[in-house]
């Protein structure tokens, strides 16, 4: 066997974005229902097409953000100009999502992080909720990506 045999496929970019629409709805299910991380997850994993998305970075996403939700709210909290509370349960959810990439997937452009969550704003918030979403996450990637942008 060749190594390139031996190396795992690396995702494709579909398949990521399509993890991140799912990380998303299970959050978002998580918020509506009040069910648990794991009981969503199970419920995604039996429901979705599973080989269509990254496996990998939903699973780590999810969990992630599942179980540290708060610490990534302190994150963004100060850049909002309401209460963290009056976030609808989908800007809540891509606001986490996005947080934690700029946060733990340095691997990952900021530049993508942000226009992915923005599209997601865009198919699943409020008419002009995508506005909201990239000047909070822009801000944000201004003080956690600083160096990357710098650099730019």
């Amino acid at each position: 066997m060749t190594d390139q045999e031996k190396a795992p496929k690396k995702p494709s970019i579909n398949q990521r974005k399509r993890a991140r629409q799912m990380c998303v709805q299970a959050l978002y299910k998580m918020a509506f229902t009040g069910a648990s991380s794991t009981d969503v997850e199970a419920e995604f994993a039996v429901d979705q097409d599973m080989g269509k998305i990254d496996n990998e970075y939903f699973t780590q996403m999810f969990r992630s953000i599942a179980n540290n939700g708060a610490e990534l709210d302190v994150a963004f909290e100060k850049l909002l100009d309401r209460n963290l509370d009056d976030l609808t349960p989908i800007e809540l959810s891509i606001l986490r999502q996005g947080t934690f990439e700029l946060m733990h997937r340095p691997d990952v452009p900021y530049k993508v992080v942000i226009n992915e969550n923005v599209e997601l704003a865009k198919a699943f918030g409020a008419t002009d909720g995508f506005k909201y979403i990239n000047g909070i996450l822009d801000k944000l990637a201004q003080r956690l990506r600083s160096v990357e942008i710098r650099g730019k």
